[in-house]
């Protein structure tokens, strides 16, 4: 049956349409109200099976019919919102597909077609080590022996490991192909059109690059620092998704975002432990391999 069709037909037996009651708002709140109550009478049910188990022979029957009651109650709020049932299942189901599914949009590379000079590296290293300048201590992050970026410090009166923070944009290059920090650092910003350099490479979207980081970082540090977390706050990837809704990494979907996240917080940590390390960002194995540590003399 059609989503539509069933919800258009249900609307025949509603006993509190909206075009009877005005403005007192009641009826919404009956069938905001009936999706609560059949659920609980959905979860009755599952008690009794639990309870009774195989002796409870109308089980599938009763639970056909409490779902039949919470889709008719669905299709009534939707139609006193103004929604489709047919688009709800369709977005839901690219919702679920982005977080859970393949979600793979990797096929999608940003820079492709772009001249060589102004195209991330598809395979690279990259060392990150300590130096000491003035008395002070720093991290130092090297492509090809050559520097790139300022030296980094905490900037926090309790260190806490930000001075590593490159690491996540890394990840970001690797899983998502995008990065306007890195791609500004290696100085492959996409100058051959402008608009392009302007809006995707220029000043707001690396903050909002930086933005995100700084996000996920505060995120991490109240989930220990995402060691053996598997999942991420949905409502954190959609902030992630909104702020980034103007850039072109909006094609990538949650759970890729996701992967990115959490494949940085684990190289990271182990950066972390070894105060620095080799590693190798790899585009088309949407990979970051740590590769051991680095010595004073390789960064200094």
């Amino acid at each position: 049956m059609d989503l539509n069709f069933y919800q258009h037909a249900a609307q025949k037996t509603d006993r509190v349409p909206s075009s009877s009651i005005g403005e007192s708002g009641i009826e919404l709140m009956v069938p905001l109200l009936g999706l609560a109550g059949e659920t609980g009478e959905l979860l009755s049910e599952y008690k009794k099976r639990l309870r009774d188990g195989e002796s409870h022979l109308l089980f599938k029957d009763r639970v056909c019919e409490e779902l039949g009651d919470l889709l008719w109650y669905i299709a009534n709020v939707a139609e006193k919102f103004d929604l489709k049932l047919e688009d709800i299942a369709r977005k839901n189901l690219a919702k679920a597909n982005g977080r859970w599914g393949d979600g793979n949009t990797n096929l999608i590379v940003f820079d492709e077609g772009f001249p060589e000079s102004e195209r991330l590296p598809r395979k690279f290293e990259i060392k990150l080590g300590e130096v000491v300048i003035a008395g002070q201590s720093k991290i130092r992050m090297l492509m090809d022996g050559t520097q790139i970026g300022d030296d980094l410090t905490d900037n926090s009166e309790d260190p806490d490991g930000y001075r590593f923070h490159d690491v996540f944009h890394l990840a970001y290059i690797a899983v998502l192909g995008w990065s306007p920090v890195i791609r500004s650092l290696m100085k492959r910003k996409r100058k051959s059109i402008p608009t392009i350099d302007e809006v995707q490479d220029g000043g707001r979207a690396q903050v909002i690059d930086e933005a995100v980081a700084a996000l996920v970082f505060d995120y991490a540090k109240e989930h220990n620092w995402l060691e053996e977390v598997t999942e991420l706050d949905y409502k954190l990837l959609r902030t992630i998704k909104g702020v980034t809704s103007l850039l072109e990494v909006r094609t990538r979907s949650v759970g890729e975002w996701q992967r990115a996240i959490l494949l940085g917080f684990e190289i990271w940590r182990k950066i972390l432990k070894s105060n620095g390390g080799k590693l190798l960002i790899d585009q088309d194995l949407r990979s970051i391999i740590y590769m051991g540590g680095v010595s004073h003399n390789e960064i200094a």
